[in-house]
């Protein structure tokens, strides 16, 4: 590979504090080897033909903390391959997979064939999840520190939440023990039971059972409170309520802990399900408007640390169905950024508070050097259009399941290009 050269570039990375107007030089081993402002035509090597990029956008490439994958077990909803290129078409260069596959990632020789298939046919970085439990059914724990040997990023029940608080417990203990990072689902299942839309009006009007803000909010009382006897790794996946903000705010200033938001929640709430929108059933359920502007101040303040895509895919079979019968979840890999660049144009946000949130929060989180443009790393990034108006068209996604929350939705803000080790993977 040959050495690249990008000038007139606005370039946002968080990490090293960058908000400038400059260039990016790779290196022909794929790396940055230079970054910012002091990259311009007057000392670039004159034989060199630049890339203008005309006042776009680099980011690094965004960390997705909460993505699932069909692989292995189900394919047919979304492979590696699928996801590689949603991702790629999103400017995401790095995915955290949920456990919850067929079967469930919870034994080494599972995680084995799942690194082997990710080498083999991903085109990003994947970073694969185990989970808390044995075959996530809330009851036994899984061998953390076999599985943490072997790769394994981050540990979670995915779409389920641990119930029984002795259990939590002792999962705390053993992550504490061994440095793992545990990602909570925060929903009491009595509370949440039979529930399919957010506990309100809207449910009432539609005739159907809601799930109240408690359940979450609960939960994650508890597990705050544990929290503060075994000081672990801890992360709440995804917020949704104007009252778990409160309990965040209220407990930061006492233990050490971070959460994530859905971009879905952030945009959205229940009135956009109008008459039984499936493709709107999602987890955590979308709520009051009152609540999606709380999680954006929450965002804003520093109380949430991550947007994530929570990218779910379903067919179509699956969603097109009663709603109680629905499958959960949105397909949301790709529109990620520019979805949350909808906050940053309707003046909701600063560009660098989101861009933190996609980038390198989560990595931090994680504890991986990606989402950020230091020098020496691998040149992972994406190239942006940040005022390209366009529309969702479900038919024109690349992932293999269509079921996008925003079909028909106008956005602003493209990826245009997508770089992994300084390879250009996506060109619009």
């Amino acid at each position: 590979m040959k050495k690249q050269y990008f000038i007139n570039a606005n370039i946002i990375d968080p990490h090293n504090s960058i908000n400038e107007t400059g260039g990016l030089i790779i290196s022909e081993e794929g790396k940055i080897e230079a970054v910012g402002k002091k990259v311009n035509t007057n000392n670039l090597p004159s034989r060199e033909k630049p890339i203008d990029l005309k006042g776009k956008y680099i980011f690094p490439g965004l960390v997705d903390m909460r993505v699932f994958v069909g692989e292995p077990g189900y394919e047919y909803k979304e492979n590696f391959r699928t996801l590689s290129n949603a991702a790629l078409a999103g400017g995401v260069t790095s995915v955290v997979t949920m456990p919850n596959t067929d079967p469930i990632i919870d034994n080494v020789s599972i995680v084995d064939f799942l690194k082997r298939r990710g080498r083999d046919k991903s085109r990003i970085n994947i970073f694969p999840c185990a989970s808390l439990t044995k075959n996530i059914e809330g009851n036994n724990m899984t061998e953390f520190g076999l599985l943490q040997s072997k790769g394994i990023i981050a540990f979670t029940d995915g779409i389920k939440t641990i119930q029984n608080p002795r259990l939590m417990s002792r999962i705390m203990n053993s992550a504490k023990d061994i440095g793992s990072l545990i990602m909570q689902h925060a929903e009491d299942y009595e509370l949440a039971k039979n529930g399919m839309i957010n506990s309100g009006i809207i449910a009432s009007k539609l005739g159907l059972s809601g799930i109240p803000e408690i359940a979450e909010r609960i939960l994650i009382e508890r597990d705050l409170t544990l929290l503060e006897k075994v000081k672990c790794r801890y992360h709440i996946s995804q917020l949704s309520s104007q009252k778990s903000i409160e309990v965040i705010k209220h407990r930061k200033e006492i233990v050490k802990f971070t959460s994530g938001v859905s971009v879905n929640n952030l945009s959205l709430n229940e009135n956009d399900i109008g008459d039984f929108r499936t493709f709107l059933k999602l987890s955590p359920p979308l709520r009051r408007e009152e609540d999606r502007i709380a999680l954006v101040e929450g965002l804003k303040d520093g109380l949430i640390d991550v947007i994530v895509s929570d990218h779910k895919p379903e067919d179509e079979e699956s969603k097109r169905l009663t709603f109680s019968q629905a499958a959960t979840g949105a397909s949301g890999i790709e529109t990620l950024l520019s979805l949350s660049l909808e906050l940053y144009h309707n003046g909701s946000l600063k560009l660098e508070t989101l861009i933190k949130a996609l980038t390198s929060n989560p990595a931090k989180i994680l504890k991986i050097d990606k989402g950020n443009l230091s020098i020496g790393n691998d040149a992972d990034f994406c190239v942006v259009d940040i005022n390209k108006p366009w529309i969702v068209k479900k038919e024109k996604l690349v992932s293999k399941s269509k079921n996008t929350s925003i079909e028909d939705k106008k956005l602003q803000g493209k990826v245009t290009n997508t770089f992994v080790k300084g390879k250009e993977l996506f060109k619009l």
